[in-house]
């Protein structure tokens, strides 16, 4: 593997997809120094025009609450777009990969600003120790509201959330017991969302103040206590590692060597930038290449950056464009379809899918006179290799390569086929 193979490959895993210009510099600067600076943490992005969260008065229309809903939910789902294509960083990647790990739809929480309001706890606390993150998601209105939380009561505990808690979020299947379900429900009662406000509110009289006996602890009656509790737990930075490596490694679960030196780099802080780094740097990384299936949002976010995109400049029009291909190819940014988040691999490589992309492609290639007047500049002899540079393709099987030299004496097709192989599709 080159050094120039070996950014590409890191900066395709860490970012949405890296431009030829970001290679290019990524590969004079050197891969330590490439990893850091994807992963360096960026400024919060400037917040989307999203009114304050509010149920509508009982006496307005409920065709016009739903419009309002549907208006706000659409303007958070562009906004989120635009910051997606426009940060180079790993950040925006890592915001998506929290928002299918701890899976959150809001079209059960129905408020575009508590989704919102999720992100930027995603944003501020999931780059750093995971012990403040899990504390602050305990009080995160939208999932609260996800999963049942603000019908967690001490006369009538909910066990939803305390369940997926431990089984999806932070210590994986077999690392508790229904027991401790039991008692982490108990220990999370009380817990209401104000939709005039937007926020979490511990009730008193609503919690239960019984200390419980939980993940081997007894005396615990606090959701601080309980956090602290899951993080400190000995399956907790194995459980994460896991996570990262499926969606970010080979797809598969990381070996038992990774596994250590990415709890390794983990540490006591539990920094998740400190085991994002570790895993780009890993000697098994660099093996893992056209192991990863890229997930719709990966592949149209990463084809707009690739082929100089503004989204900035798109109507609403085209940027509806663009979240139907998303729709079609079954993931849309704040649905999630289960708490279980999306799926990974093969599940995004069927016959529908590979027509969508066909269909799709001919569509973002108009939109990018530049990149399409880059390839005409080529030689036609020269213009496969010029669609893997912008592409940011290592190199081409030679099936593909027959299937696109004919398509060389048009940029334009040949653009369109270049996103919809099977080398664009895997990384």
């Amino acid at each position: 593997m080159t050094d120039r193979q070996r950014v590409s490959h890191v900066l395709r895993r860490l970012t949405f997809g890296p431009t030829t210009s970001e290679v290019d510099a990524a590969e004079k600067a050197g891969l330590t120094t490439t990893v850091s600076t994807a992963l360096t943490r960026r400024a919060a992005p400037p917040e989307p025009d999203i009114d304050p969260p509010s149920e509508p008065p009982q006496d307005t229309d409920r065709d016009a609450r739903r419009k309002a809903r549907a208006e706000q939910n659409a303007e958070l789902s562009r906004w989120w777009l635009r910051q997606m294509a426009a940060d180079s960083s790993a950040a925006e990647k890592l915001t998506f990969f929290w928002h299918g790990h701890w899976a959150t739809s809001i079209q059960k929480v129905k408020s575009a600003a508590m989704m919102f309001q999720q992100q930027q706890t995603f944003r501020r606390y999931g780059t750093g120790d995971t012990g403040a993150f899990v504390r602050a998601m305990l009080r995160d209105p939208a999932l609260i509201l996800w999963l049942d939380g603000q019908k967690n009561t001490a006369k009538a505990p909910n066990e939803n959330l305390a369940r997926e808690l431990m089984e999806l979020f932070t210590l994986g299947v077999g690392n508790y017991t229904e027991d401790d379900v039991k008692a982490g429900a108990r220990v999370l009662t009380g817990w209401t969302i104000d939709r005039s406000t937007g926020t979490a509110k511990l009730m008193p009289k609503r919690h239960d103040k019984t200390p419980v006996t939980l993940l081997g602890r007894t005396g615990v009656n606090d959701t601080d206590a309980y956090a602290d509790l899951l993080v400190r737990h000995e399956a907790h930075a194995p459980f994460l590692a896991s996570r990262l490596w499926v969606r970010y490694g080979s797809g598969a679960a990381p070996s038992a060597a990774v596994t250590g030196r990415l709890v390794a780099a983990f540490g006591p802080g539990r920094s998740v930038t400190a085991m994002l780094q570790a895993l780009a740097l890993d000697p098994e990384f660099a093996g893992t290449g056209n192991q990863l299936v890229k997930q719709p949002v990966e592949w149209v976010i990463g084809a707009i950056r690739q082929l100089g995109i503004d989204v900035g400049d798109l109507d609403e029009k085209q940027l509806k464009q663009m979240s139907t291909t998303m729709r079609a190819l079954g993931q849309v940014p704040l649905r999630p379809p289960s708490v279980g988040g999306w799926p990974a691999g093969t599940a995004w490589l069927t016959t529908s899918s590979a027509q969508v992309r066909l269909r799709s492609a001919p569509n973002l290639v108009t939109l990018a006179p530049a990149a399409v007047a880059s390839l005409e500049q080529a030689a036609r002899t020269d213009r496969l290799d010029a669609l893997a540079r912008l592409l940011v393709i290592d190199q081409w099987s030679d099936r593909t390569a027959a299937v696109l030299t004919p398509a060389a004496k048009d940029p334009k097709r040949l653009l369109a086929l270049g996103l919809a192989t099977p080398e664009y599709a895997v990384h």
